[in-house]
């Protein structure tokens, strides 16, 4: 199966492909030798230029306003990801090569998946309130409720429990899959659960799909896109130790010299779009004289910095996190978030063991409570080192 490459729109960069095409962004020698290349020929290009010069290192600069982090990094449009999923879909059946009637979509924490899905011009199929059910009462469930028009389930990380008697459900579901009576539908999946499905069930045989991961070309590309937010206002990034640009994208009659800002972002992230619009949040900053807030439309160009990795300050695992520690974590990463009711379920845990191991997890902003459902979740820039952690820790991590 190829990947659609012509006419992605600029909101899913390098489109849907094959789950088992997905690669972590390369950072090999021979990408660092010809960025190191390009860099000297952009130096003898610009002559003595201003960027060429000695710059007055920007560090410690103040964070942006929650304004202008919002205008200059906002949050992706759900609605416009959809539309981009929902054409990738139909172009990749225009082509012949994925004719299932239900597609499979799965994605790392936080690349916005479930959240497009909501809002197809489609019944969304969501969780029963019990999801401990035996074989008969969870193959009626989806019987009654698969019935008639096309549908979305954004998230089957939400329709099991890892319990003796939470996996009937999921089982059900993709018995019914197997034989092709659903009609059409399209499903959302974390990559954490699907990683313990196709290993509990090997059998498992549904032509996945994933969005293609983010390299340093990608994201420097979406982060543009971002930044432009429709109306057409440019944003110029400046790292703030060296005034190396990282925005906007390198072209062929760039003067400017450009850091390695995204190369490093794309690997930190693991092409992970989610993570790394969390991380670049967090490194824009600004001058005290130029946070003023302006009329919106003052202004077609704007400008801010940029700092560098090794200054940025990213969530870690606390030091001397036991065993029931990463058990708690990898639990939030198999079900996409739980209360401390469903952690006990899953883990075995006691309740009150649960809530210092979480406390301790909110103080180190590795995870967050959703108000609405009180139910914890990882947070897009504690999700690197959790990852890192359970993975270390000999914890089952998922392929991305």
């Amino acid at each position: 199966m190829a990947t659609i490459k012509d006419n992605v729109p600029s909101c899913l960069p390098g489109g849907l492909i094959p789950l088992d095409q997905w690669t972590i962004p390369d950072v090999s020698v021979h990408k660092t030798l010809r960025a190191g290349i390009q860099d000297i020929l952009d130096q003898l290009r610009s002559g003595l230029a201003p960027e060429s010069e000695a710059f007055e290192s920007l560090d410690d600069l103040p964070s942006l306003s929650a304004k202008k982090l919002n205008r200059y990094a906002p949050e992706p449009d759900a609605e416009a990801f959809a539309s981009a999923l929902r054409e990738q879909l139909e172009a990749l059946r225009q082509k012949g090569t994925h004719n299932r009637p239900v597609s499979f979509i799965v994605a790392p924490p936080f690349s916005g998946v479930s959240s497009a899905l909501l809002t197809l011009p489609a019944r969304v199929i969501e969780p029963p309130d019990n999801l401990l059910m035996t074989e008969q009462d969870a193959d009626r469930w989806w019987d009654e409720t698969l019935k008639g028009g096309d549908w979305v389930l954004p998230e089957l990380a939400d329709f099991w429990l890892r319990h003796r008697s939470g996996l009937n459900l999921l089982k059900s579901f993709f018995a019914h899959v197997a034989r092709e009576n659903l009609g059409h539908g399209v499903v959302g999946c974390s990559s954490w659960c699907w990683q313990f499905w196709v290993k509990y069930w090997p059998e498992l045989h549904v032509g996945p799909l994933t969005l293609a991961p983010l390299d340093s070309e990608r994201v420097t590309c979406w982060l543009d896109f971002l930044a432009h937010g429709g109306n057409g206002r440019s944003l110029t990034a400046r790292m703030t130790n060296d005034g190396l640009y990282v925005l906007p994208p390198r072209t062929d009659e760039s003067k400017e010299k450009y850091s390695c800002f995204t190369q490093d972002l794309a690997n930190a992230a693991r092409g992970n779009r989610g993570v790394a619009h969390a991380i670049w949040r967090r490194a824009l900053r600004a001058k005290p004289e130029e946070d003023t807030e302006q009329d919106e439309g003052a202004a077609k160009a704007a400008e801010c910095w940029v700092v560098p990795f090794d200054q940025l300050s990213l969530p870690g695992v606390p030091q001397g996190s036991g065993q029931q520690a990463g058990v708690v974590l990898h639990a939030l990463l198999l079900h996409s978030g739980l209360t401390i009711e469903l952690l006990e379920l899953v883990t075995g845990i006691a309740a009150r063991e649960l809530t210092l191991l979480v406390s301790r997890f909110l103080r180190a902003d590795l995870v967050a409570q959703e108000e609405s459902t009180q139910a914890y979740q990882l947070t897009p820039l504690g999700y690197p080192s959790v990852r890192k952690y359970l993975q270390a820790k000999g914890f089952p991590v998922d392929g991305f």
